[in-house]
């Protein structure tokens, strides 16, 4: 044992000298014992001892610059990069967004009489969870005596709900119990009903439910002017729950952009339970109000022009009718209306066509008021002259097949005059013919009778094209064709397109494009729309009147007469093109008759027709009314 110890302290001298030689470098491993003497271990087992624990404590380091380096960069992506999408989503679930409904424009009539306007409203909305958690914290206050006594329950609520807005109690109770922070309780609700009921809610300590002003769409007229006008729907935003008015038909849906306005908001920061924290973040953006316009509607006229509608296509036992009175001179619309009448104000029954103004949209072939539009072309041409004669066979022929008038007759000699009076179908076809087909195509196209009139109302049409009708190409008329369309026949136009050719005859030769919308009240701005000169030659005009003034007096309009003017007009009785079967319906016609008080102070410009009446009548009394309460109604004068 004395000796073995020895050998060790002796190998612990030898390794301490080597250390200090070496410049602190250990040459070979040691071990000290307990009375602090050291002994050689030898090669083969103290080196590798030294490099493992190195090796250990590299390792251990890397790992642990590892992993505060993946914090690191955690840490600073958190921060730079997704802070700010964390801290946003946080605001966003603490922010609670209303929106602030715009006021709709309101439509005046030329006069300023109200015809749609937007009236304060309430839409009543709540919280159910917010509602039912009032209820359950008005609970504990009682039972931590912090409260007298328990005022209301969530069902005594839908019955509160029930006395004031009227529905069902339990309708209400089903969406204060849903499980969602939003249910619409009443949409548009009459706002003193909504001040009471906020009053009693309040009274009662109930929480969760609001009150926000919603304007609501009214229409004081009724049916009068209700085509025009149109009607607006609700269109929901699922994103933001909000409800807001859009056009449907009529103005409100031409004119819905400058109407409607922008929508503005109330942004609330809110706590966990829904309840507005009062320091936190409060921003009003006011909503913009829809600018008020005013349209060009007599709203008497009107009325006047929908009774007359009405009792005038009723007693002829037609099955629909319209129309409209326009001034030549402007192009403004004072009335306008078609069968069925539409109710803004009362939807809960609306017949088929009832919101389309069919002096607009619905094409039909005119018959014998498009003799004046050839009657023109003549006149223009110098072809004839009023006084100029012509043979009127009873019967002509073409392309196999015949022309008749409609009132059977021998052969007659007629002169121009006399075949616009007699409304001669043979005697215009062969005064056309005379002048030369191509002409009659010609000034159709210069009349404007191909194209949309561009009025400012839906319905004109198909969108993207100009074109408004049905008129053949020329390189497709035959002589049949040429005869037809010289009567009109085999061509389509609408009432309106008709009406504006008439005003030419008025207006000097002008055309002026039909519109209602006339200005801007609150900012004073005037519309302003196009005209053309469509009639070169001006003194075919007063020649052209003074035929019209005879259809009147000696000819088919005399029921449209009125005491102390000179009314100058044409009537018609169309053949209806059966789209069914082809060919024309038998024993059934449409009745027209376009006019205006010549000689006068007025330039307005009648259109009154009545859709497949069962027999030969006329609508020319129709006109009589509506023109003889126009004359009344502006006091217009016949003028020497």
């Amino acid at each position: 044992m004395s000796q073995h110890r020895n050998d060790r302290s002796r190998g612990s001298r030898s390794s301490r000298a080597d250390f200090g030689s070496s410049g602190g470098k250990a040459q070979r491993g040691s071990w000290t014992s307990r009375d602090g003497r050291t002994a050689q271990r030898g090669y083969a087992h103290a080196a590798p001892a030294s490099d493992d624990g190195s090796v250990r404590i590299e390792f251990l380091f890397i790992v642990f610059v590892a992993v505060a380096v993946v914090l690191l960069g955690r840490l600073l992506f958190v921060q730079l990069v997704t802070a700010p999408t964390l801290q946003a989503e946080a605001a966003e679930q603490r922010t609670e967004v209303r929106v602030l409904e715009p006021r709709r424009g309101t439509i005046y009539d030329r006069n300023g009489t109200v015809l749609a306007m937007s009236v304060e409203a309430t839409t009543v909305t709540c919280d159910p969870i917010q509602v039912r958690k009032g209820y359950d914290d008005a609970v504990e206050r009682v039972r931590n005596d912090e409260q007298e006594e328990l005022l209301y329950d969530v069902p005594y609520v839908a019955e509160v709900l029930h006395e004031y807005l009227g529905g069902k109690a339990e309708d209400y109770l089903e969406q204060l119990q849903q499980d969602s922070r939003y249910a619409l309780i009443v949409r548009k609700a009459d706002e003193d009903k909504a001040q009471k009921l906020e009053d009693r809610l309040n009274e009662l300590g109930v929480v969760g439910f609001y009150f926000d002003s919603d304007p609501r769409r009214e229409y004081p007229h009724g049916e009068v002017a209700g085509q025009i006008i149109g009607a607006v729907g609700i269109e929901t935003d699922e994103e933001t729950n909000r409800e807001y008015y859009t056009g449907l038909s009529g103005l409100e849906y031409q004119y819905n952009e400058i109407l409607s306005g922008k929508p503005g908001s109330v942004t609330r920061e809110v706590g966990r339970d829904g309840t507005i924290i009062p320091s936190g973040r409060s921003e009003v953006k006011p909503p913009e109000d829809g600018q008020d316009i005013v349209v060009s509607i007599d709203l008497e006229l009107q009325q006047k022009v929908e009774d007359v509608l009405k009792s005038g296509v009723k007693d002829l036992d037609g099955k629909s009718g319209s129309a409209v009175v326009l001034d030549a001179a402007t192009g403004e619309i004072y009335a306008a209306a078609s069968l069925p009448l539409f109710d803004p104000s009362d939807r809960s029954e609306v017949k088929e066509g009832a919101t389309a103004l069919k002096c607009v949209s619905d094409l039909f072939e005119p018959g014998s008021i498009f003799k004046s539009v050839s009657t023109m072309a003549v006149l223009e041409t110098e072809t004839m002259s009023p006084d100029d004669k012509l043979f009127c066979p009873a019967v002509i022929e073409a392309d196999g097949y015949q022309i008749s008038d409609a009132h059977e007759r021998g052969d007659a000699t007629f002169t121009l005059r006399e075949i616009l009076d007699q409304s001669s179908n043979v005697g215009i076809s062969l005064a056309v013919e005379k002048m030369g087909f191509d002409k009659l195509y010609d000034s159709i196209i210069k009349y404007n009778l191909h194209e949309k009139t561009g009025v400012d109302f839906p319905g004109e049409g198909e969108d993207g094209t100009e074109i408004l009708g049905w008129l053949p190409p020329f390189k497709d008329w035959g002589r049949i064709a040429g005869y037809n369309i010289s009567f009109g026949q085999g061509v389509s136009v609408t009432p309106l397109q008709m009406a504006r050719f008439y005003g030419a005859i008025v207006n000097d030769g002008v055309e002026c494009t039909p519109h209602f919308l006339v200005s801007y009240p609150q900012t004073g701005e005037t519309a302003e729309y196009p005209s053309e000169d469509v009639i070169d030659n001006k003194e075919a005009l007063p020649v052209m009147t003074d035929m019209l003034k005879t259809v009147v007096t000696d000819g088919t309009g005399k029921r449209a007469a009125i005491d102390g003017y000179n009314v100058a007009g044409k009537t018609s009785t169309a053949e209806i093109y059966d789209e069914e079967n082809g060919g024309y319906k038998e024993d059934v016609y449409n009745l027209a008759f376009t006019g205006f008080l010549a000689d006068s102070s007025s330039s307005l410009v009648c259109f009154v027709g009545a859709n497949e009446v069962p027999d030969d009548s006329v609508v020319t009394p129709l006109f009589q009314d509506i023109m003889t309460t126009a004359i009344d109604r502006f006091r217009i004068s016949p003028e020497e």
